[in-house]
């Protein structure tokens, strides 16, 4: 049972839009299928971090990084933005047609911006423990035992499920868009990570729940 919750909380906390699956879908698109899923590979890693760290009780770790949440806010607003102005620049690069074009070389900037997208949610938080309070209230799983380690790499196999169909299908048919279209997508993409850097900037001084 713990298994199978599991992979279904990890597959549903991975679906709805936001920042994170904007920046892995830009990955597979510009990058390919394995930077893609790389990325969503880490996203998943610290949801499943987070699940471990909610159900084995370690709300002292929450507290700690919820101290510093400001700091890392304003390290999360400079990194969207940039990763926003990036975007933007590469949207007008489509304009021409760049299809045949290799691959945009690796960087490790969208992987620390990943990283600091999460850890500057505090939201995130309280999203875990309302899961691992369910799932130890209802008896499914025990904290401190050999299934709540179980739980929280079913969460992770579950997260892995969904990114890789999501870089599955980014990778596979993004190239039938005309270069217009693609133009378009990326810098769809730009405004809304824009959107959310300035949300993440304001919330440094008026509590917001992105």
């Amino acid at each position: 049972m713990a298994i199978l919750i599991g992979i279904l909380v990890g597959f549903a906390v991975c679906i709805p839009p936001g920042p994170v699956n904007i920046v892995i879908i830009s990955q597979a698109m510009k990058r390919g299928f394995l930077h893609g899923l790389a990325a969503g590979l880490l996203a998943g890693t610290l949801d499943a971090t987070y699940c471990l760290l909610a159900v084995l009780g370690l709300a002292n770790v929450v507290n700690y990084l919820d101290t510093y949440q400001h700091v890392f806010k304003i390290a999360a607003f400079f990194i969207l933005a940039a990763v926003a102005w990036r975007t933007f620049r590469q949207s007008r690069e489509y304009a021409t047609p760049l299809l045949a074009a290799p691959p945009a070389a690796a960087s490790a900037r969208p992987y620390v911006g990943i990283f600091f997208l999460y850890i500057s949610n505090p939201s995130l938080y309280a999203f875990w423990l309302g899961v691992a309070g369910f799932v130890t209230g209802r008896g499914y799983i025990a904290s401190h035992k050999s299934t709540a380690y179980l739980f929280a790499a079913a969460v992770w196999a579950g997260c892995a499920l969904w990114y890789l169909i999501l870089n599955h299908y980014v990778a596979r048919y993004h190239r039938l868009f005309s270069p217009k279209t693609f133009q378009r997508i990326f810098l769809a993409l730009a405004v809304v990570l824009t959107v959310f850097s300035v949300l993440t900037a304001v919330s440094i001084f008026t509590p917001l729940h992105i």
